[in-house]
């Protein structure tokens, strides 16, 4: 692997570290906390030792103070922040950190030493808290250019979203042909599930829930 690569797949990361990502930006989405993306999640060891040297036997500004690090061992994850914020914004951090404090989080914030204020991390034995639960699919973005969503496909929830949305009309029946072809085209690929072409068929999808499919299915691809 190359050291200078950036790894930013939640899937590269352990179950426990995954599923304690996803309830955090779950948790930011509904505290109107939307412009984060994660950075960083799986650190190879030679990535580490390579990064801890910048600053030390490297030029350049020093990043980690360690050699160790649960980033190595799949359990870490770091986030930056976009637009409207700066990159590493402390006080949009500080909001997510006190979120993840709820969620026996490890936040690097909290650190008394080497304060890490984008580092987040678990053990492998992290549990959901009482009272919490993933409430549909979290999109988790990996850029500056996405934002973060939650897409819920309870039907009670998808029906209050419907009275507040205005259902998807293409205008044109090439269009409706297209789209229905594209959702249909990820189903097979196995990138989203079939209730949602079944939704669009039924004329049962609103705007903002088709765009913010095309997001996930392009993000899936890894065409964002």
């Amino acid at each position: 692997m190359n050291v200078t690569q950036t790894i930013r797949d939640l899937s590269a990361l352990l179950p426990a570290a995954e599923q304690a990502c996803r309830l955090l930006f779950q948790e930011c989405y509904k505290a109107g906390i939307r412009n984060l993306f994660v950075s960083e999640t799986y650190r190879p060891q030679a990535r580490q030792n390579y990064l801890y040297e910048q600053g030390r036997s490297r030029s350049g500004p020093i990043v980690t103070w360690t050699k160790t690090s649960r980033h190595t061992s799949r359990l870490a994850w770091d986030i930056a922040c976009s637009s409207p914020a700066t990159l590493y914004d402390a006080a949009l951090l500080s909001k997510v950190g006190a979120i993840a404090r709820k969620l026996d989080i490890t936040w690097g914030g909290d650190w008394s030493n080497n304060r890490d204020r984008p580092h987040f991390e678990v053990t492998n034995s992290w549990k959901m808290p009482k009272g919490y639960q993933l409430e549909g699919q979290v999109i988790v973005p990996s850029n500056s250019k996405m934002r973060v969503q939650l897409i819920v496909e309870d039907k009670s929830e998808e029906a209050e979203v419907m009275e507040k949305g205005q259902l998807f009309n293409p205008g044109s029946s090439t269009l409706q042909e297209s789209a229905e072809n594209y959702l249909a085209k990820a189903v097979t690929d196995g990138l989203i599930k079939d209730v949602h072409l079944k939704d669009f068929q039924n004329n049962l999808m609103t705007g903002d829930r088709l765009l913010g499919l095309l997001i996930t299915i392009e993000q899936r691809r890894g065409n964002l």
